[in-house]
Order: C-alpha cells, then structure tokens, then sequence
C-alpha cells in the first residue's frame, strides 16, 4: 500500500473564510503533520490559494470533505508524493 506523504492543492475559497482557520482543519485531519496555505489571488468575493500538506499518512478524502465543510474547493492536485507502506 502506498502512503501519501505530500500533496500540493490550487483551490478557491470565499474571501471571508479564515486561512488560519481552514489550515488548523485540515492540520486535524488524520495522517496530516504540516499545513502551509499561500493566498495566490484575491478577486471581489473570493481567494485563489495554493496548500501543501505533509504527513505520515494523508487521508484525501477526509481532507477533501474538511475543504468542503469550509467552503473551498479544489481545482486541480498539482503535485503529490507516496511511499510504500
């Protein structure tokens, strides 16, 4: 079984929800260790936003459903790195 170990994230959230909020989420999910949020771009009602996420084991589909839960979405994974477990 491979593991992920990092996965880079381009998404959009509102421009009201929080970065620091979103990132101490996500930094809860399980397997996930460090949580680095860039804001890229900023229109009228929302941010462009690039994540890289570190871990032992990342869960993505628990990630994915935390992004959901504060209004973000992803737009494309632009890199990821796995390991044999």
């Amino acid at each position: 079984m491979a593991r992920i170990r990092r996965i880079v994230l381009d998404s959009l959230k509102p421009r009201e929800a929080s970065i620091i909020e979103l990132s101490r989420a996500l930094c809860a999910v399980k397997g996930v260790d460090e949580v680095d949020i860039t804001v890229t771009e900023v229109d009228v009602k929302t941010e462009t936003i690039r994540l890289v996420i570190r871990g032992g084991d990342i869960n993505y589909e628990e990630l994915s459903k935390v992004m959901a839960d504060h209004g973000s979405t992803i737009r494309s994974i632009d890199e990821v790195s796995v390991s044999k477990a």
